[in-house]
């Protein structure tokens, strides 16, 4: 096992996420970006992809992520993935399950120094999974790149969102992701932008049965399993493992399940963790859009600079915006007054979509904190 420096997140986020194109070949129920297959002219040159992956290397990022839209769409690709792991990032990509994607990809990726490579399954079978895509021969193709991630020895991760749709097939879904031999199984509760604000979302309660499956997969098995746009998993988790060693942790402490901030060895790749403390938004966290614009969260638009125009650092360091998220005594409603609020935090992304305010409490969290109640009015469940 192979350790990574801790990341002090006032200083630089742990992950960033570049969605390096919006366009795409998939029409996915839940894209938040409703990606279309064309490129969009504005987007970030190949020139200015190097200076911002310099950028990341420079405040001290480990982990770097080109996401899209889909990022085989990009004829640099191979180019940006090989710059970065030059300069010390560890590369992951997320290449979606079209005829783009087939083994030479796979193998080049891993030749131009991908660490890791992440897979979307949001369905236990091909019938669902498809109709959710949106194309035909999506969960084939998935199920092949998945044996050509193993042949060419690429960790593999597997992406999965969570919706009213989806849910009940959870289960199911961890089932299916035991079999294929991953590191990692990432896990998106949907926050409703894009297309996806015509899927159902989920109850406070329905999170709560779901973080129980979530939490006994990863007792039960290697790989990580990671919970996006529902930091109040981490509360969950932190919860149970208090019952569990009879309340000798604090709420704040970090828990043995929740994820590691550390690099795993796996075969002959290396899998990417995450902190032990999580990301939010703003904290541990940057996104940086096709046209370059700085987000706290590819799920919260709000921007606080452009790379054209402003500095990975000084956005990250001293914006407002970025300065404010990683202040969660600073949250309104339930979320400011949480003892878990330093682990947990709630969805920035989902208060600001369902609220119209991203600092106000996440509407799909159950838990009412156990200090300064007067102060904490209900929400429903």
């Amino acid at each position: 096992m192979g350790g990574m420096p801790r990341v002090d997140y006032s200083q630089s986020p742990f992950l960033i996420i570049w969605e390096t194109t919006q366009a795409c070949d998939l029409a996915c129920k839940h894209c938040r970006a409703s990606a279309q297959p064309e490129h969009n002219p504005a987007e970030l040159t190949t020139t200015e992809g190097r200076y911002l992956l310099r950028q990341a290397a420079a405040i001290g990022t480990p982990i770097f992520i080109l996401s899209g839209g889909d990022p085989l769409k990009r004829a640099d690709l191979f180019d940006l993935v090989r710059t970065g792991a030059d300069l010390g990032l560890r590369m992951a990509t997320i290449p979606a399950a079209t005829p783009l994607l087939v083994e030479p990809v796979v193998a080049r990726l891993k030749e131009s120094g991908l660490s890791q490579m992440a897979l979307s399954l949001d369905y236990p079978t091909a019938e669902l999974h498809d109709r959710f895509r949106g194309v035909p021969g999506a969960f084939a193709k998935t199920m092949q790149a998945v044996e050509w991630a193993h042949k060419h020895g690429l960790p593999l991760q597997i992406n999965t969102t969570l919706c009213a749709e989806s849910a009940p097939h959870l289960e199911e879904m961890a089932a299916l992701v035991k079999r294929l031999g991953i590191v990692f199984w990432e896990v998106f509760f949907l926050v409703p932008m894009g297309r996806g604000t015509a899927l159902g979302g989920l109850t406070a309660t329905q999170c709560e049965e779901l973080f129980a499956v979530l939490y006994q997969v990863q007792k039960e098995n290697r790989f990580l399993v990671k919970v996006t746009e529902a930091p109040h998993y981490r509360r969950y988790v932190s919860q149970r493992e208090r019952e569990e060693d009879g309340q000798r942790t604090r709420p704040d402490e970090p828990v043995a399940h929740l994820p590691r901030q550390l690099i795993r060895t796996e075969g002959p790749g290396r899998s990417i963790g995450l902190a032990t403390q999580g990301v939010n938004a703003g904290n541990g966290f940057l996104f940086v859009s096709h046209t370059g614009d700085f987000y706290p969260s590819g799920f919260l638009p709000i921007t606080a600079g452009n790379v054209r125009t402003h500095s990975l650092e000084d956005v990250y360091r001293r914006s407002d915006l970025f300065r404010t998220l990683r202040r969660p005594d600073g949250f309104k409603g339930v979320c400011g007054v949480c003892e878990y609020n330093a682990i947990c935090g709630g969805s920035r992304a989902r208060a600001y979509a369902l609220t119209g305010d991203h600092l106000g409490s996440d509407p799909w969290c159950v838990y009412r904190p156990e200090t300064r109640p007067q102060a904490v009015s209900p929400a429903p469940i």
